[in-house]
């Protein structure tokens, strides 16, 4: 990944979507925003106990940073529910800007329609197909992955743009590391055809999960860039739940130019 500042705000992007001059995309940190106390600073999260009023400042920060007149939040329950937005739905604002929007995933061939996921642990991956001119985001929390989120966007990819897989890239942000993704009760919580992504412990790697999601649903291994950040290890960058809770969320945005 590579590590970046604008405006006085530090975010990372990933070498293989950096090389796309029609695209902007960031995992923001948790640093420079305006919020205190357990959210300090750059939270953007609404739903976590922190100011409204602050979080809307910090988001506005980031869209600015973005170049980017409109960021696309959604409320997140990790499901696996997908969020299209289409340049032929212009006409029906209903259909693009509903409130609240509700999804895990959001993809989008409209320019200037930033999408944004909120994060704290979970994995966010960004999607670029350069040839049909589509991005996705998605959430990806442990529920996400073991419910195939990945493969059901890449699908609605497919079927909603002519996606081909193929000519997909992707990038899996900071998010909780084999090194830290402890699950005690993981006989109760994650199917059995996961469980050779464990450790000897009860320690499990949802970056290969979601690596191996990729290439099934047909991206190129090649293609794919893991961060290898663990979250919970750098809670001086970015919000970590497994570290301290209550705790603020920091974006990830893609979008095109």
């Amino acid at each position: 990944m590579l590590f970046k500042n604008k405006n006085g705000l530090q975010f990372f992007t990933f070498s293989n979507l950096s090389v796309f001059e029609n695209i902007h995309h960031a995992i923001f940190t948790r640093d420079n925003g305006i919020s205190s106390g357990d959210y300090n600073s750059l939270n953007v999260g609404l739903s976590v106990g922190d100011k409204k009023e602050s979080v809307v400042i910090n988001r506005k920060t980031i869209a600015r940073c973005m170049d980017s007149q409109k960021l696309v939040f959604a409320n997140q329950f990790h499901e696996t529910g997908i969020l299209v937005f289409k340049k032929s739905d212009v006409n029906r604002p209903s259909k693009i800007d509903a409130s609240p929007l509700s999804g895990d995933a959001m993809i989008t061939d409209i320019p200037g329609k930033s999408l944004a996921i909120q994060l704290a642990d979970c994995q966010g991956i960004l999607l670029f197909d350069p040839q049909n001119k589509v991005v996705a985001n998605v959430h990806s929390g442990w529920r996400g992955s073991i419910a195939n989120i990945l493969g059901t966007c890449v699908a609605s990819m497919k079927t909603e743009f002519g996606c081909r897989p193929k000519n997909i890239y992707a990038g899996i942000s900071p998010s909780l590391g084999p090194c830290c993704g402890e699950f005690i009760h993981y006989q109760q919580e994650i199917p059995q055809r996961y469980w050779r992504y464990k450790n000897t412990s009860d320690y499990f790697d949802f970056w290969k999960i979601s690596f191996h999601q990729l290439a099934n649903a047909g991206i190129s291994s090649q293609h794919v860039e893991i961060s290898n950040i663990c979250t919970k290890c750098n809670s001086h960058l970015f919000f970590s739940f497994r570290k301290k809770n209550p705790t603020g969320r920091f974006v990830s945005v893609i979008g095109l130019k």
